[in-house]
């Protein structure tokens, strides 16, 4: 970590610690505070010229506070001294009148123990020298791609890259400390085609990391935006049929939302989601395992604690079908009377298959690749969802038609055991590296 990062983390924690010091004078029993600083610069090109740039610094505290089995989250941008003691003094007082909840507290300090030391790259070395000129030459170049690329049917190309730098710490009275420094870099580009009549077909590529290098080049990222809008055109529906559904690496996490909502220690507590009382049951097929792992290095969700401060451990979730765990923080732990797990995802893997997305499409005969979802929605309490769907039908491993307003429904509990077989493509520019999953038996409604 650069020796920047060192310095601004010592002056957050030090401020913490004071702020830590306010509460208990003012009558506070426990607290926890988070205080944050960042930078993020983002820049956008429109027809060859700069559209938007933006760059803006952001600072702030949260404070929780525990009075009397009372409870309090609040926080500020105003860190100034007095401004600060002012604060927190008039929240404990606040929280002081409100009503008790016997579940709140900080978390047993036996939970902060056997936190990874692991070395997880989430700071690129190189921001500090990331220059103006850089940037507008790399928006420059995804916009002369797309042009490149797409052909005379572009009516518009909005191409962009943003930065990010920051710095947060938590502590608490009970004994918790940590602290992390952390770089983002997104860049991509949307672009809208003259289709049939008046269609006007609009497509996007973005992709993530936590360093610059980690980024494709500036034009692979152009020329693929391009690819997938010319995808788009001529899409149609087609009439409804049962058929074999490859949902392509990066659009899976919209799906896997549905079911990762239902898997939520709140969700069970409040009895809304159709994964109460199934923890140890089969609710996938074989094919499907899921992964959360917090300690991969220069993955976009890794940490080494979550935001109750609790040590982050890789748990398999979903193996083989079978659903191993819920997303339990500290406070839901205590209302459903068990161990809490950690209080949201981090890194989602589903460990990748043998056979490439062209492999798979060979051997299915008639089905559709799905691209994007459109719209819908997931009930998590009786799994029922429903989403709209853009991609490309296929006949023996050949794309025949882009397909379009046409859409998916079923129940996440029924879904989920039709996969079968799974990808050997994990997308790499997210927090959820899932590969293409396949899916057999699926109605697809359209005409």
């Amino acid at each position: 970590m650069a020796a920047q990062n060192l310095a601004v983390l010592k002056r957050l924690l030090d401020l913490a610690a004071q702020s830590l010091k306010i509460a208990k004078t003012a009558g506070a029993n426990q607290c926890r505070v988070v205080v944050w600083r960042g930078r993020t610069v983002e820049i956008s090109y429109r027809e060859r010229k700069p559209e938007t740039i933006k760059e803006a610094g952001t600072r702030g505290l949260f404070v929780e506070i525990f009075v009397n089995g009372r409870y309090s989250g609040q926080s500020t941008s105003d860190l100034r001294p007095a401004a600060l003691d002012a604060f927190i003094t008039q929240a404990v007082a606040a929280t002081k009148l409100l009503a008790e909840d016997p579940f709140r507290s900080l978390p047993d300090p036996k939970y902060y123990a056997g936190r990874s030391t692991a070395d997880l790259g989430l700071v690129d070395p190189s921001y500090a020298a990331l220059t103006p000129e850089e940037r507008h030459q790399m928006v420059r170049a995804i916009e002369a791609a797309c042009f490149a690329h797409g052909g005379p049917k572009i009516i518009s190309v909005t191409a962009s890259c943003s930065d990010t730098s920051a710095e947060s710490v938590l502590l608490s009275s009970n004994g918790l400390d940590g602290s992390y420094a952390a770089t983002y870099f997104s860049a991509g580009a949307e672009i809208t085609l003259q289709d049939e009549g008046e269609r006007r077909p609009n497509g996007y590529h973005f992709v993530s990391a936590v360093s610059r290098p980690s980024l494709p080049a500036a034009e692979q990222i152009g020329a693929e935006a391009a690819r997938r809008t010319l995808d788009l055109l001529g899409a149609k529906k087609i009439k409804t049929e049962t058929m074999p559904v490859i949902i392509e690496n990066r659009s899976v996490s919209r799906l896997l939302g549905g079911l990762l909502s239902a898997m939520s220690g709140r969700n069970i507590q409040q009895q809304q989601s159709f994964l109460i009382g199934r923890k140890g049951q089969k609710i996938a097929s074989d094919c499907l395992t899921l992964v959360d792992d917090p300690l991969i290095a220069g993955g976009l969700g890794s940490r080494w604690f979550d935001g109750d401060g609790l040590a982050a451990k890789k748990r398999v979730m979903i193996d083989a079908g079978v659903l191993m765990d819920y997303y339990v923080d500290w406070y839901y732990s205590r209302k459903l009377g068990c161990e809490p797990t950690t209080g949201g995802s981090s890194n989602l893997v589903i460990p990748p298959g043998k056979r490439s997305v062209v492999e798979i499409m060979n051997s299915l005969g008639r089905g559709v690749l799905v691209r994007d979802f459109i719209g819908g929605n997931s009930n998590s309490t009786t799994g029922d969802m429903s989403v709209g769907i853009m991609g490309t039908l296929f006949e023996n491993g050949t794309p025949t038609q882009p397909v379009a307003e046409m859409n998916i429904a079923g129940n996440h509990l029924q879904l989920w055991r039709k996969v079968i077989e799974v990808g050997n493509d994990p997308w790499a520019y997210s927090s959820e590296r899932t590969p293409s999953l396949v899916f057999g038996d699926v109605v697809v409604s359209g005409v």
